[in-house]
């Protein structure tokens, strides 16, 4: 008698809450790789990425999404617009929080009313409570909303990150790859070069500055044992740039130096990096320059 061959599952689950609570320190858990920029500043992320995982079995496409916030600008206004699309087109939503918080905001709520799937909590950073905390926690939440299912975890220690990936397997579709086995991302290496900068630039920085900035590619030459790239540092006022360079050029230097040590060890290649910083008045209020990086599509 032949063996049954099981059906191949595939979906996309998207991975939401405030900010800071993990979302990408658990999404680069789940994908095995770095994909996502992962700082202890709170809305460093500002993209949905896609990160893949593949087996025989099946194909999971997670979205690493901003954070929810009450739109100040408006990036933050095409930030959230982006939140709205990937738990509109979820087949599974994890929403993530902090053990320790006392719930869901009103906007928080807003966005879990809006599914139309299954809704996960994940209640991150149980390595920071202990048994009794992460008991209670459980209890407040499932008075707030009915979730689908409710598991606490640890994305930094990897703590039933295994345990979640197979919850969410009971609830992904059968159906056929979406992308090639072999893919990990939707997006190219320059986009995660200039996450890459970014990221530098938001552990380096404080206040303002790494919330004021943009990295933007302008050349990239390829070659066989050494890649070149060019790119500006948007900032969005002339002093910011005076503090971005820094005395005698000593900031932007440091800037280079890490992230082309980071950039390598992405590449698996060396690099030779040429930063310039530019600047683009107010550009987290202007929809051209908004769209002209990517933040809303208009």
């Amino acid at each position: 008698m032949q063996p049954v061959k099981m059906a191949h599952k595939a979906g996309f689950v998207s991975i939401i809450g405030k900010p800071n609570v993990g979302k990408s320190t658990l999404s680069n858990k789940l994908v095995g790789e770095r994909l996502s920029v992962v700082t202890p500043k709170a809305s460093t992320t500002r993209h949905r990425i896609f990160g893949i995982i593949n087996t025989d079995e099946y194909q999971i496409v997670f979205s690493d999404t901003p954070g929810i916030i009450e739109p100040a600008y408006k990036l933050h206004e095409g930030m959230m617009d982006i939140v709205n699309d990937s738990v509109n087109d979820a087949d599974v939503i994890l929403f993530v929080a902090d053990v320790a918080d006392e719930g869901p905001e009103p906007h928080h709520l807003e966005k879990l009313k809006q599914a139309k799937c299954p809704v996960i909590l994940v209640l991150n950073k149980m390595d920071l409570s202990n048994q009794k905390e992460v008991s209670d926690s459980i209890e407040k939440w499932k008075d707030i909303i009915p979730f689908s299912e409710i598991l606490p975890i640890s994305a930094i220690s990897g703590f039933n990150v295994d345990g979640l990936l197979k919850l969410m397997l009971q609830f992904i579709p059968e159906h056929e790859p979406y992308y090639p086995k072999d893919q990990l991302t939707d997006r190219p290496e320059r986009f995660f070069i200039t996450e890459i900068i970014r990221g530098v630039i938001f552990d380096l920085y404080d206040k303002e500055i790494p919330y004021s900035t943009e990295v933007v590619i302008i050349a990239y030459e390829e070659g066989v044992k050494l890649d070149k790239i060019y790119a500006n540092i948007i900032v969005e006022r002339q002093s910011q740039k005076g503090i971005v360079i820094g005395k005698l050029g000593e900031g932007i230097k440091r800037i280079g130096t890490t992230a082309r040590k980071d950039i390598e060890l992405f590449l698996q290649k060396k690099v030779f990096l040429d930063l310039k910083v530019k600047v683009e008045e107010n550009w987290r209020k202007d929809d051209r320059k908004l769209q002209k990086f990517g933040y809303i599509n208009k």
